[in-house]
């Protein structure tokens, strides 16, 4: 996607994130922050790479994630900033092999990129506790940094799992009826839009994409859905145009993916659309399943069903070996839609 980013919003971005007295991301020039993300990706460019220049530290820079090496370079280097993605962190909640070494040194995890749900940021908190752990919450054409978890303050706050922290200082946030616009209450979920100097000026040579994504009034459209509780505190439902509709109802795939990878014989998961005549759209998993296992279809349609509502429970369980992602951690859904239109899912 063509957009364009300015001096002025990317300074602006890196100062939402590091400056002041109690900057709302804490880096100083004694870290060493862990660089495993590709540099063509607005978060590790951005909250990695200018965030860590700007305050002097360290940058280690990795060629590729690969679990074992990435393990022994926060050992030997004395890592103290690990900026992750979900992919990352699953990888890490679920190996064996983080147990054998000294990862100490660590004292902030960050994840974005996508959505990572409560049961996996346990997961990784109980194998890290001295870590603070939490989420960011960004996208290219916000420049990136919408909200920014106050657990990565200098003076930190207690946050709950699955937020993602507070809007950027010299920002606005709003939360959208998608359908009308108005403004929705807390705890109301609906469409993210933010407003401020750090947000794209628009996107190369296509004004109509830029003129449907931030209206006349500066605001941009994020095009996810989330909502902001009591405290201040954001939290990401899913994308707007990957909701599913049953009958109706709106359903999560994010949701269903953290409960399904929160399942010890479950090692990733996706979950997607599938039409259906009588309810239009139904939940569908693809599901790889952990080294040894041999869970089932049925197993694992009654594990979602205990937890959730009718119109939430997954139709089919399809088994495959990787679920595909781009090398930003997002699952490649467009992927999967295919295979499943194609009739071989199982893959």
């Amino acid at each position: 996607k063509g957009v364009m980013l300015t001096h002025k919003g990317l300074v602006t971005s890196v100062a939402q994130q590091v400056d002041g007295e109690n900057p709302n991301l804490y880096m100083h020039e004694k870290d060493v922050i862990l660089c495993v993300l590709p540099l063509f990706h607005i978060y590790s460019l951005n909250s990695v790479l200018l965030c860590g220049l700007r305050v002097g530290a360290t940058v280690l820079l990795m060629q590729k994630f690969e679990i074992v090496s990435l393990m022994e370079n926060v050992q030997k280097y004395k890592v103290t900033i690990a900026p992750f993605v979900p992919p990352i962190v699953l990888a890490m909640a679920k190996s064996p092999e983080v147990d054998k070494y000294d990862l100490s040194s660590i004292r902030t995890v960050m994840s974005g990129a996508a959505p990572m749900g409560k049961e996996l940021e346990d997961t990784l908190r109980a194998k890290l506790p001295i870590a603070k752990l939490g989420q960011g919450y960004g996208m290219t054409e916000a420049g990136p940094v919408l909200a920014m978890c106050l657990a990565f303050a200098k003076e930190p706050f207690e946050i709950k799992s699955g937020a993602c922290g507070t809007v950027v200082r010299n920002a606005e946030m709003k939360i959208v009826d998608p359908e009308t616009g108005f403004s929705l209450p807390r705890n109301q979920p609906g469409e993210i839009c933010i407003r401020g100097n750090q947000i794209m000026k628009g996107y190369v040579n296509d004004p109509e994409a830029t003129e449907r994504t931030i209206d006349k009034q500066g605001w941009l459209h994020t095009g996810d859905i989330g909502y902001i509780d009591d405290d201040d505190e954001l939290f990401i439902v899913d994308r707007l145009k990957e909701l599913i509709k049953y009958k109706g109802f709106q359903v999560a795939p994010a949701e269903l993916e953290a409960m399904l990878i929160a399942h010890p014989h479950i090692s990733d998961a996706a979950v997607i659309p599938m039409k259906d005549e009588a309810a239009g759209e139904v939940p569908v998993a693809f599901v790889v399943r952990s080294n040894g296992s041999n869970i089932t279809e049925d197993e694992i349609k009654q594990y979602i069903s205990k937890q959730v509502i009718f119109y939430k429970r997954i139709n089919r369980v399809f088994f495959t070996d990787t679920i595909p992602k781009a090398p930003s951690g997002k699952i490649l859904r467009k992927d999967l839609r295919a295979r499943l239109a194609a009739g071989v899912p199982n893959q």
